[in-house]
């Protein structure tokens, strides 16, 4: 008898359909700040690769006028003793607020008008205003990129997803700490929440956009 790979499974239980690609679509870029992008710091991950192959994609988007939003990691004196997280995760204590480690990596080119958005957790929309942002964007299919694959990446592609959009992931742009922990999260990604996709399937998609409206 023949056995089945994993992605038959999933095949057939009728996971890893294809998400649609809308009209207004927003870019998110997770958490690409110094301290997960600059090796000198413990919490960082490898992400020349991810960061490089982002700013393709912020460039194209900007061309087409899609909006961008970052996020960053920024704690107060006073979570570090009370937030449950920073009990399981106390490296991530180092992401102080008016610390180098939280703000966005240069890299990047982020324009005065990209909003920083907040967080204490994982999900970019968690605590946070990301939800209002993208709904005066009129948002209708959002662009993950960023780090952790496996942490803040995967909350806030699940969390967009339950928000109501379709959620897109370019594989090259994101990164995580192990190979083992990246690949099995795009894996499950792919299969339930997003469409992990190529850069250049997302530098086409974007180059098919019409004009942005205002």
């Amino acid at each position: 008898m023949n056995k089945l790979t994993v992605g038959d499974v999933y095949r057939g239980a009728g996971f890893g359909r294809s998400v649609r690609r809308g009209a207004r679509p927003a870019v998110l870029v997770v958490d690409f700040s110094y301290g997960f992008t600059d090796p000198a710091y413990p919490t960082a991950t490898d992400a020349d690769g991810a960061i490089n192959a982002t700013t393709k994609l912020l460039a194209s988007a900007r061309e087409k006028g899609v909006p961008i939003a970052f996020t960053t990691i920024s704690f107060e004196a006073g979570h570090i003793e009370t937030l449950p997280w920073l009990r399981k995760s106390a490296g991530m204590a180092s992401l102080k607020t008016g610390s180098r480690l939280v703000e966005i990596d240069e890299r990047l080119l982020r324009q005065e008008r990209e909003p920083i958005v907040v967080k204490l957790g994982a999900s970019a929309f968690f605590g946070t205003n990301l939800q209002t942002l993208l709904a005066s964007w009129r948002t209708d299919t959002l662009i993950v990129t960023g780090a952790t694959t496996s942490g803040c990446v995967r909350a806030s592609v699940v969390d967009g997803v339950q928000s109501g959009y379709d959620v897109l992931v370019p594989e090259e742009c994101v990164a995580d700490r192990a190979a083992a922990p990246h690949e099995a999260n795009l894996f499950d990604i792919r299969q339930k929440y997003a469409d992990v996709i190529s850069l250049g399937e997302t530098l086409e998609y974007l180059g098919s956009l019409g004009g942005r409206e205002k």
